[in-house]
Formats: C-alpha cells, sequence, structure tokens
C-alpha cells in the first residue's frame, strides 16, 4: 500500500493575509498550523462510522462538514463511555456535540431578468469568504482571499469547476474575483504542495483536472504579467503530478505518473488514500461490500481517482457499465487528463521564456512535444477514429467514445485530420438536441448518458473551433445553450448538468440530487451567448433563431481577449 503523503499544514492568522499577499505572492509556507488537516473520518474514527451507518442525514456531505463544538478526542471519549446506554440517541448527542452546516438560502431572482442578468446577479451569492476556520477543528480550509463556489451542496472552492466558472467572471469583468481565486489556488499550492480537490481536510489527499495553469493563461490576458509571476507555482504543481518520474522502469508507476513498456510517459489519476470517501461514506462502503472478490482498498482507491477526474462516476472507468463495483480509474491512462498536461507543459515553457529562462522553456518545450507524440501513438484509437483512454491492463488503447476525446483539439494537440474525425464523430454520436452527452453508454452514473456538463461543452465548442470545425461548434452551443434558456425560464435557475437527450431538463443519475448555482453552467453560458450574438450587439438571452456558423458572432466580448 503506499502511503498518504505527508501533509505540512501551515495555515497562519490570516488577519495579515490580505496585506502580506499584496506585497509577496505566497509567503506563508512555515508557518505553525492553526486549522485542522486531518479529515473527519480519522479524527471521529467509530463514532464517524456509526453516524454516517445510521444515515442521520440525506446526505452523507453534511457530517464530514460538521463541526466539532469542542475537541474532537474529548467528543469520542463521551460516545465511548455513553453509546452503548439504552437510552442513548445518536442524533442527540450529534446535535449537542456538532455544529451543522446551515441550509442555504434558495435564492429567487427578480422577475423578469434576463439569462445574462441573472447571471451577474448570482457572482455575489457565490461568493465566499472564509480566511480563518470557525474552530481549528473545522474540516473547511480557510483561504486567503475570497472565492466563488459553485452553489448547492458545494459550499467550498472546487479545483476544475473554478475555471469554468472564471471563464463567466472574465464575461462580466470581475477581474477582481479571478487574481483572488488564482492568488487562492497558488497559496493552496505553496502550502500543501498541490491544489486539492476542494478546500477541505478530507479533499487533500488528491487534486482534480489541472487547470491552474489555464487559470493563469487567463489571468494573463487582463495582467501581463500573470505568467511570471505564477511560474513558481505552476512549476511545483508539475512536480506533484510528475512525482517519481525518475525512479521508473518501463510497466511501473508511481502515484499519478505511469512509463509504458516502451519507455512513454504518461499521467492518471490517484487518490493518496484508499479508504471511504468521508462525504460519500456509507455509498462506498456497500460498493466494497457488494463486491467481496476485491480487496476493499483497491475498490475505495479507484471511486477516490474518479473522484479526482471529476466525472464520478462514469462507465469510462468501469469493466461493466452497470456495476460500480468494477471500477478501476488507476489502471486508465486519461486523454484528458494528458491533453491538460500537455498544455501546463507549453505554459510552462512560456512563462519560462517570459521570465528569461530560455533553457527551461526549451526543456519543456521538450517535454510538450513528447507528450504531444504519446497522445498521438497511445491515445489514439485508429479503428474507431477518436482519441480515447489507454487501458495499463490490456494494454491498448480502448474503445469508448467519450467527451474526453475533444481535450486534444482544445489544447491544440491534435492532427488535423484526427480532429476532423472526431469533429464526425462527436456529430454522428455525442451531439443531442440538448448539447453534446458525456459518453454513449446510460449506466444511470450522472458522468454519463443522457447527461451533458457544461464544462465539456465547452471544451467541444473551443477544441472544434480551434480546427476550422465551426459548423458542429454552433451545433454544440446552440443546442447547449437552448437547453439552459429552457431550463431557466421555467425553474429560473441554472443548475450543475444538464439531461441532453431533450431540451430543458436537468440532469439526474448520481450521488445526490440535482444541484443549483451553478459555477461552471453560469460561466459557459455567458461565453457561449457572446458567440451567438455579434460582438456589437451582445445578447442578455438565447436569440430565437440559431445563426449560421460563418455569421460574424464569434468573437468574446474584448473583456476577455
Amino acid at each position: 500500500m503506499i502511503r498518504p503523503r505527508t501533509l505540512r499544514p501551515s495555515f497562519l492568522q490570516l488577519a495579515l493575509g490580505g496585506a502580506l499577499l499584496g506585497v509577496t505572492a505566497f509567503a506563508y509556507a512555515d508557518q505553525p498550523p492553526t486549522t485542522q488537516t486531518t479529515s473527519p473520518d480519522i479524527l471521529l474514527g467509530p463514532l464517524f462510522n456509526d453516524v454516517q451507518s445510521a444515515k442521520l442525514f440525506p446526505d452523507q456531505k453534511t457530517f464530514a462538514d460538521a463541526v466539532p463544538k469542542s475537541d474532537p478526542l474529548m467528543i469520542l471519549a463521551d460516545y465511548r463511555m455513553q453509546h452503548a446506554q439504552s437510552s442513548f440517541d445518536l442524533r442527540h448527542f450529534v446535535e449537542m456535540n456538532f455544529t451543522l452546516p446551515a441550509e442555504g438560502e434558495k435564492y429567487v431572482p427578480p422577475a423578469g431578468q434576463s439569462l445574462r442578468e441573472h447571471i451577474d446577479d448570482l457572482w455575489p451569492v457565490l461568493t465566499r469568504t472564509t480566511d480563518k476556520a470557525s474552530n481549528k477543528w473545522d474540516s473547511l480550509l480557510p483561504l486567503p482571499k475570497p472565492y466563488v463556489v459553485p452553489g448547492g451542496r458545494f459550499r467550498e472552492v472546487y479545483y476544475w469547476d473554478s475555471y469554468f466558472t472564471m471563464l463567466g467572471l472574465a464575461e462580466s469583468g470581475h477581474w477582481d474575483k479571478i487574481s483572488d481565486m488564482v492568488d487562492n489556488f497558488a497559496y493552496e499550492i505553496d502550502t500543501f504542495g498541490h491544489i486539492p480537490n476542494g478546500n477541505r481536510s478530507y479533499y487533500l489527499s488528491r487534486s482534480q483536472p489541472p487547470f491552474f495553469s489555464l487559470m493563469v493563461e487567463l489571468l494573463a490576458t487582463h495582467d501581463k504579467d500573470a505568467l511570471k509571476k505564477y511560474r513558481p507555482q505552476m512549476e511545483k504543481e508539475y512536480a506533484y503530478w510528475m512525482e517519481g518520474v525518475d525512479g521508473l522502469q518501463p510497466g511501473q508507476a508511481n502515484k499519478r505518473v505511469v512509463k509504458l513498456d516502451d519507455g512513454t510517459i504518461l499521467n492518471r489519476y490517484w487518490d493518496d488514500r484508499d479508504t471511504p470517501r468521508p462525504e460519500s461514506w456509507l455509498d462506498d462502503v456497500n460498493t466494497a461490500k457488494n463486491n467481496p472478490n476485491r480487496p476493499a482498498t483497491e475498490i475505495y482507491r479507484d471511486l477516490r481517482s474518479a473522484a479526482a477526474s471529476g466525472w464520478d462516476f462514469s462507465s469510462r472507468w468501469m469493466d461493466d457499465p452497470q456495476k460500480l463495483g468494477t471500477i478501476r480509474t488507476t489502471s486508465i491512462v486519461p486523454v484528458d487528463l494528458n491533453a491538460l498536461m500537455f498544455k501546463m507543459e507549453k505554459l510552462l515553457a512560456r512563462a519560462s521564456q517570459e521570465d528569461g529562462d530560455s533553457a527551461g522553456a526549451s526543456k519543456y518545450e521538450a517535454l510538450a512535444a513528447s507528450r504531444q507524440k504519446a497522445i498521438e501513438s497511445h491515445l489514439w484509437n485508429e479503428k474507431e477514429g477518436w482519441y480515447a483512454d489507454y487501458d495499463l491492463k490490456s494494454k491498448k488503447v480502448r474503445n469508448q467514445l467519450t467527451a474526453a476525446a475533444l481535450f486534444p483539439l482544445y489544447v491544440k494537440a491534435a492532427a488535423q485530420d484526427r480532429a476532423d474525425k472526431v469533429a464526425a464523430a462527436t456529430s454522428s454520436r455525442l451531439l443531442k438536441p440538448g448539447g453534446i452527452t458525456t459518453t454513449t453508454v446510460n449506466s444511470g452514473q450522472q458522468w454519463d448518458a443522457p447527461n451533458g456538463w457544461a464544462p465539456l461543452q465547452w471544451v467541444a465548442t473551443e477544441g472544434l473551433q480551434n480546427y476550422g470545425q465551426d459548423k458542429v461548434a454552433m451545433d454544440v452551443t446552440w443546442r447547449f445553450l437552448k437547453n439552459v434558456q429552457h431550463t431557466y425560464d421555467r425553474e429560473k435557475k441554472l443548475v450543475e448538468k444538464y439531461d441532453v437527450s431533450s431540451t430543458g431538463t436537468g440532469g439526474g443519475g448520481g450521488e445526490y440530487p440535482l444541484q443549483d448555482g451553478f459555477g461552471w453552467s453560469n460561466g459557459v453560458t455567458l461565453k457561449m451567448l457572446d458567440l451567438v450574438c455579434p460582438k456589437e450587439k451582445p445578447c442578455d438571452s438565447v436569440p430565437e433563431n440559431q445563426p449560421a456558423a460563418n455569421d460574424d458572432a464569434a468573437p468574446a466580448k474584448s473583456a476577455a481577449q
């Protein structure tokens, strides 16, 4: 078993944080901790397990986010003394000893608001400031600057969500919020060595699709020195993903990096822990129980690693799409992750160049060139004509078509002829009345058909545009926007995911009910509104008629250029 990394918590009292951050980016690294970085399942042991097993709350995340009112060791000692008594009431005990997360107020927009007005008004509603924990046992990890959360049950900032949220913030002119969030992520890299899945102690053992360098690239359109400024953190994040690469023999893997038999270096998703996820504890325990032929720790790690991928859960990671227990994320090399690593290498080359380090620039350019070659040789399915994941067990590319196939187009790593084939497969297999579906498989999991997710619509749109596939790109944009507009007209909200098999329905499946808010849907909607309306006549709602792909409608608003 690979042991979890030892984390060096380093939160200081952040009263000075704002002032300090203005002077020098992130000088926090060796300060004494004032917050808890131990996950609540470790902190509370049997009490945590018993509360989650008893299903006291409809959402397992509720207790993971609950804040102990006193020292957890004392609470645990009380529990051990009391819980065997016949009169013991577990719910009462929890309510006496923990502060439960407050129900978020439902935001109701003013009557008659357009889609754009609604989203613009949502940004302050979704903004949080948590520069210090409520007490030192809170699972929430404080961040020095304000940040935008997705909404609903997601009361903290999430890594890859934030990039697509930032695209919307740029469209709304909130560069201050983008700068704050980049600072926060840089702070997390300096503090923990990586950006956790979200700012909770139970998310520290994994990251998510690495979009930090793209966030810095976005900020650089407004602050020309951004790439140079955040180069140290970009390099640290790169080192996190590549940890252990130098010691690998062909056919070996270490955490997030793998070396194929022919010496090719690629990356995979990995979580340092192999226990049930605290926020979905009972689900994971039951998944392991229902699959006694596999070691529970192996199932737990694969479930956690799928959460690191952002695609939790999908047939993409399973041998049997109908059986979650066949999940094996860690033996699959994902095409989207490696496309993002290619982009990180390209941006590190650019940051090095801007910083006057031509040797560094050459190094990262060479790494990007090797990565591109690896994507083309190992993550392309010649028979099917699309990019796909590589299977470490069968040692060949997988057959499944997913929306991840569009990532090499999104980062401009694809050859033109292959991009054309992906466009054709997208149009014939993934494109539905309400946008592109995540996969072609209907498994009941939320990252499968018939669901479509905003980030993947944007990756598809931009990726297709990069290769002159404007018609398919406009089809994706138009269908998804109509879906968002119809849902908004009916329910006065944007949601986390959409059912793309029709138009105007929120998505389903997965471990929890559909969430409102919703950060990344807001961001992508604003970007897409600017694709369907001419720059001189921006629209606040989706127009009645679809523009032709070649209409003068494509440039985004100048603020985001």
